[in-house]
């Protein structure tokens, strides 16, 4: 988000002569900059099902924190990008978009790192959420200095190289192929990124990446599925029909309190996180019931039956698509937003539901013990 990116952009199309445009945008990005209202036709129910509330959540967080500074800055985040696409309209120039799509490229960072750096970026998500640093137009332009700009990617590349590796170094990659696949030898080819790939943008082109082998197909190809969360899921529905069994096994009475206790623990827990998510009395309920069954199937959550609940009982206006961006600023507005309620009301019921598995462990153990 720089203004002065802006003016480059508008300043080197209106006096130089490109064959080419190419930016830093995939389809989808491409399409909600240039249509951000949009947004009013998302079916939130579909998403919900389909198990995609989590990217769409992450989507939010980090654009609210790209629209708080967009404020602060008077310029739109990827307004560089949007400039070059426009400007190229009215002068017939080709605009090819060359980055990953955004949900390959989220995919394969979050597959690429460990259980501790998934809940890293979970919270960072959550703290950029709630955040309410101000960063100066000032700031910003430092950031893309030289040897600011180097030393603050090889921090982040020593921090989590597989995070680094998937964000950006596999992006540039692709870039670079992508350029030598839309432009023709001899072209004059305008390319838009962002600065941190500028570096691995030219070594790419140059032939400088030893790394770079990989073919279009390969780097745009979404990571093998995990086997160790169904491995998780199936192992704790076993320990749980496991400890069910042997509960009966020393007696009706010590296994009936056990599964009253996990059918309330599971249960009420859930419907403690729909609660807190500001959910209606019904979602809240939905979440109860679902909750010590849907633990029992590992394709299913509770948080899909709550958050259904919530989108069929509250269903989201169109005002609440129109005013997400904005109630979204501040951390309040995901309690006071429909979409986002949603939401919350998935993420918090399934969160509040693994509480209640854990104290249902526990409780195993020490009648075990």
């Amino acid at each position: 988000m720089s203004k002065a990116s802006v003016d480059a952009v508008r300043h080197l199309i209106a006096t130089r002569s490109f064959d080419l445009i190419a930016v830093e945008l995939d389809e989808h990005r491409h399409h909600s900059l240039l249509r951000p209202d949009d947004w009013r036709n998302v079916d939130l129910f579909k998403i919900v099902k389909d198990g995609k509330a989590g990217m769409l959540a992450a989507n939010l967080a980090l654009g609210a924190y790209q629209r708080r500074l967009a404020e602060q800055f008077g310029v739109e985040p990827g307004a560089e990008l949007k400039t070059a696409c426009l400007e190229a309209g009215p002068r017939n120039i080709p605009v090819e978009l060359i980055d990953r799509d955004v949900g390959v490229t989220l995919k394969r960072a979050y597959a690429a790192v460990g259980f501790f750096d998934k809940m890293t970026i979970v919270g960072g998500l959550i703290a950029s959420a709630i955040s309410s640093d101000e960063i100066t137009e000032a700031d910003v332009e430092k950031l893309k200095e030289g040897d600011i700009l180097t030393n603050t990617f090889d921090e982040f590349a020593r921090q989590s190289k597989p995070l680094h590796h998937a964000l950006i170094v596999e992006r540039d990659r692709y870039m670079a192929a992508r350029l030598r696949e839309s432009s023709k030898p001899g072209q004059r080819v305008l390319v838009v990124v962002g600065a941190g790939h500028l570096a691995g943008l030219a070594r790419a082109l140059e032939g400088r990446d030893p790394g770079d082998t990989e073919t279009l197909e390969t780097l745009g190809a979404l990571p093998a599925p995990s086997i160790w969360p169904k491995l998780f899921g199936y192992l704790v529905i076993a320990l749980l029909i496991g400890g069910f069994v042997w509960a009966f096994a020393q007696g009706v009475d010590v296994g009936r309190d056990l599964v009253s206790f996990y059918v309330f623990a599971t249960g009420g827990f859930a419907a403690l996180g729909a609660l807190i998510a500001g959910g209606h009395p019904l979602s809240i309920v939905a979440a109860f019931l679902s909750a010590p069954l849907t633990v029992l199937h590992p394709a299913l959550a509770a948080g899909m039956f709550s958050a259904g609940a919530e989108v069929w009982i509250r269903k989201p206006r169109v005002a609440d698509f129109e005013a997400l961006r904005d109630d979204l600023k501040q951390w309040r507005g995901w309690w006071k937003n429909r979409v986002a309620r949603t939401l919350l009301v998935f993420f918090l019921t399934n969160a509040c539901t693994g509480i209640g598995v854990y104290l249902t462990g526990i409780e195993f153990f020490r009648r075990l013990s």
